[in-house]
């Protein structure tokens, strides 16, 4: 969004998005947000169309693959309804769009993404995001993480609970980066019963002490923690994408995910990346053979990664500078 505003300042936006991306990403100026229900059902649908009523749109861009988005998409009214090119445009997208970007192969999503400026004829990317971050929030963030503190912050869980790796791990780590790195230690996560827990347990096993921070700050407050982290640990997740957003690097850790599709943007050098392990072990074959799109979430896939692993990243790291990653 930030690239097409860049390119045409007098244009027009309106995001459809649910109620949690809204409360992150929802005071962005100079974009209309339109939040949509997702829970719902059949009165969600009912209710977008109500609020759309009346209106017509140049262009929709369908960036979303799941069913549930393209159906929302059928009753946005748009004369232009761009999605993803056909081998790309899975759960039967391409029934719900009247164009496509070009087709590619073997992106990563951000680059794919990309594709709806240049259906346009956007060409050169705005590689910024300045989510707004309250006075609240900051202040949050400034509590937690005192002026000069290096800090580790790990964010433990997935919303896909294959995709975790262990609180043992977490905890040699994060012990390490305490003694090793005089790092503060904060555990960040939200308030479902399994984060809860997981982040209990890394306190328990860790010998230094840390801050559990588990379902305690609100998605901004995490952003703003994480602008003043000196790195983040976390698995396939949500806060990956957010500390990329503010320049925060992140290491982390892949087996059932590929990197190099879906690994924190300007970050990979420094993830854990055991995916191609992953692939020949439980797919048999190496991971050029399978799908770009290929999730090997298998019991016991993380397992492939090893706190030593983590820990060479980590040293590696602190010892370049802990160097921040581009934000515009």
């Amino acid at each position: 969004m930030r690239t097409l505003q860049d390119a045409w300042p007098g244009t027009r936006i309106t995001w459809i998005l649910g109620a949690l991306e809204n409360k992150l990403l929802g005071q962005i100026p100079g974009i209309e947000f339109v939040v949509f229900d997702k829970k719902a059902g059949l009165e969600g649908y009912r209710d977008l169309r109500r609020r759309l009523s009346g209106r017509r749109f140049d262009a929709l861009l369908h960036m979303q693959l799941a069913l549930r988005a393209s159906l929302a998409a059928a009753v946005v009214p748009a004369n232009v309804k761009i999605g993803f090119d056909r081998p790309r445009a899975r759960e039967l997208q391409w029934l719900f769009t009247t164009h496509r970007i070009e087709a590619r192969s073997r992106e990563h999503v951000l680059d794919s993404l990309f594709g709806f400026a240049e259906r346009l004829g956007v060409r050169q990317r705005s590689m910024r995001w300045d989510i707004p971050l309250p006075p609240a929030a900051l202040e949050y963030a400034r509590r937690v993480i005192p002026d000069g503190q290096p800090t580790l912050v790990v964010s433990p869980c997935s919303s896909h609970a294959l995709r975790n790796w262990s609180a043992e791990g977490y905890a040699a780590v994060a012990d390490h980066a305490v003694a090793r790195h005089g790092m503060r230690v904060l555990l960040c996560g939200g308030r479902s019963a399994l984060e809860q827990e997981v982040g209990g347990r890394i306190g328990q096993l860790m010998r230094q002490p840390c801050v559990n921070l588990v379902g305690k700050d609100t998605l901004l407050e995490l952003l703003a923690t994480l602008q003043r982290a000196t790195v983040l640990v976390t698995p396939d997740s949500g806060p990956a994408h957010m500390a990329t957003t503010v320049g925060t690097p992140v290491i982390g850790l892949y087996a059932a995910t590929n990197p190099a599709r879906s690994g924190p943007y300007y970050s990979r050098s420094w993830c854990v990346d055991r995916y191609e392990a992953a692939s020949r072990k439980f797919m048999g074959k190496p991971s050029s053979e399978i799908a770009w799109t290929t999730k090997i979430e298998r019991p016991g896939v993380m397992d492939l990664i090893r706190p030593e692993d983590v820990i060479e990243r980590l040293d590696a790291l602190v010892a370049a500078g802990a160097p921040r990653t581009p934000t515009g």
